[in-house]
């Protein structure tokens, strides 16, 4: 995975915003309402400069109109995404129609539908406990050199920096939460929750597991207990953006009492690859998921 190929983060018009050629689109990370008139007209501009296929942008659903007006269309909602009050939405406008075909529609099909049809049989069936060879904790940036060869190992690509230790450190001071499992000391899974303090939510990450962990019900208590965490620090919806044809993310979600709300088309590079992303969301308890 080359730090050459990393997009960059920009404020642009006071938004957070996500743009470059590894994944070949502007993401509109987070919207500061003021400057949307303004706003909207940027995201194009900066997505002609650079050549690039898609606008993927995340808002509240009272700015859909607005972005309607450009071009863009609703591929995913949130429920209660603002401080478990108003709805947010996921948003893309296509500048290369191609991009916007669906690819891998079966298997993308195949995925969901076990995710859902597993859900109703799972709701009610706990979370595996925590084997008593691995113990959780909270990562700090001690431990960022580890979490990067870890994920450097899982992830050929991704859509953020993962594999540099210095991206881990500055994200864990800034926004974001790691969870850890560890053996003897090492970590052998990890996941995240990229906070969005303003609007109480968080969306759960980052899930990477050494292969020969793997196949024990490691993310769901990795899912479980950061939910935890992020509850008791007032996040009130947790989302996800998960690989549309990963049957084994999607089930994970879906058991745990995620909501399905719909596919970001041809949206994310990962493993080597533009991917269809699934978003899935549920609304947390002040005490804990």
């Amino acid at each position: 995975m080359s730090a050459g190929r990393t997009d960059r983060i920009v404020t642009l018009h006071g938004a957070l915003v996500q743009h470059g050629k590894s994944n070949d689109r502007v993401y509109l990370m987070r919207l500061e309402p003021a400057g949307l008139p303004d706003l909207i007209p940027a995201l194009d501009a900066l997505a002609l400069r650079h050549g690039y296929s898609k606008i993927f942008a995340k808002a509240p659903a009272s700015a859909l109109p607005a972005f309607r007006r450009e071009g863009y269309r609703e591929e995913a909602r949130v429920p209660r995404y603002f401080s478990g009050k108003r709805d947010g939405v996921f948003l893309g406008k296509y500048l290369d129609p191609d991009r916007a075909v669906p690819r891998r529609n079966a298997r993308r099909r195949e995925a969901l539908a076990a995710a859902l049809a597993g859900a109703a049989s799972a709701a009610d069936r706990p979370v595996k406990r925590l084997p008593s060879t691995l113990t959780w904790s909270e990562a700090g940036s001690a431990d960022a050199e580890p979490l990067a060869r870890l994920f450097a190992a899982v992830f050929e690509t991704y859509p953020f920096p993962v594999h540099d230790p210095a991206f881990l450190r500055r994200s864990m001071k800034e926004h974001a939460v790691y969870g850890c499992l560890r053996h003897r000391g090492e970590i052998v899974a990890v996941s995240s929750a990229e906070m969005d303090a303003p609007a109480r939510a968080a969306e759960m990450s980052d899930f990477a597991i050494a292969p020969a962990w793997r196949g024990r019900g490691l993310a769901r208590i990795l899912l479980h207990r950061m939910e935890q965490a992020i509850a008791g620090q007032g996040v009130r919806t947790a989302f996800t953006i998960a690989r549309a044809v990963s049957a084994p993310m999607n089930r994970t979600f879906a058991s745990q009492g995620y909501a399905f709300g719909g596919t970001l088309i041809n949206n994310t590079q990962i493993c080597g690859r533009l991917e269809s992303m699934n978003v899935w969301h549920k609304p947390l308890k002040a005490n804990g998921a």
